[in-house]
């Protein structure tokens, strides 16, 4: 892993494979390391994959002062501009789909196509999940074991977490490698209380696809739907049975479906 100074932080990142460029943005706390290996190595057998750790979460510094989506997106494009990419596909998870939104609003020209998993576009528009639902998300207490417990509750349905304990286990121990504070994790939160793209989101002119798992609970599907309906001739994708974090349950659907996309027209700008 590597740093490299973006306006007032070092980010850390890491670059792997070769071909088109392909920005991974992580979602509420995440980093580098809650990526899977083999997803990450399947991507970069066929792109140049920019992962990182967004402000307050990892190994990247968190300056004094509030978060928000759009300084995240703005870290990103500096970021982007920084190890020598002008332009890259860019996919976004939860709370990194809402960072997405806002790079291909504001800063379109370092966008090609547009990925968008579970995630919603804010404000009085989105559905959110019920109270109980949010207060187990921001729940910090009990060991760390106990608290990764409850966050993959929300990621993933039960039965497929019952038959999946050797790739939980695998996860664990890249999530106590670089957690996010409790001050950091606040942070991000608020930022996404407070973001919202509905009214922006026919400006973006990248081609579009959007991700959901029909089971998330946590950003719940319909959220995709709303999005998918904004962004001119953007693609909707659900995944049956699976939960916010599809791309780990679906991975190899998941990675057919992007290439897929990725595949198609390359020179994608829209004027």
């Amino acid at each position: 892993m590597k740093k490299v100074r973006v306006g007032d932080t070092d980010i850390c990142y890491e670059i792997l494979g070769t071909g088109p460029p392909l920005v991974m943005i992580m979602g509420l706390t995440a980093n580098i390391d809650w990526w899977s290996p083999q997803l990450i190595d399947d991507l970069a057998n066929r792109y140049r994959v920019l992962i990182f750790d967004n402000r307050g979460s990892g190994r990247t510094e968190a300056p004094p002062g509030e978060f928000t989506i759009k300084q995240f997106a703005d870290d990103t494009a500096g970021l982007i501009e920084a190890v020598g990419i002008k332009k890259a596909n860019v996919l976004g998870v939860s709370m990194g789909g809402m960072i997405a939104q806002e790079l291909a609003i504001n800063h379109p020209r370092k966008v090609d196509k547009l990925i968008l998993c579970a995630t919603n576009c804010g404000g009085k528009e989105s559905i959110y999940p019920p109270r109980e639902i949010l207060m187990k998300l921001v729940d910090r207490g009990g060991t760390t074991r106990e608290v990764f417990e409850r966050v993959l509750s929300l990621m993933f349905p039960q039965d497929w977490l019952d038959s999946n304990r050797d790739f939980l286990d695998a996860f664990f121990q890249r999530y106590i490698r670089a957690p996010a504070t409790e001050e950091n994790a606040l942070r991000q939160f608020v930022a996404t209380a407070r973001f919202q793209t509905y009214e922006r989101l026919p400006k973006i002119k990248a081609p579009t696809l959007v991700m959901t798992g029909k089971k998330d609970v946590l950003i719940p599907p319909e959220n995709s739907r709303i999005i998918a309906s904004r962004i001119p001739g953007a693609k909707l994708v659900e995944f049956e049975d699976a939960g916010h974090g599809f791309i780990y349950q679906c991975r190899e659907k998941f990675l057919s479906v992007l290439e897929e996309f990725l595949s198609e027209t390359k020179n994608t700008f829209r004027e």
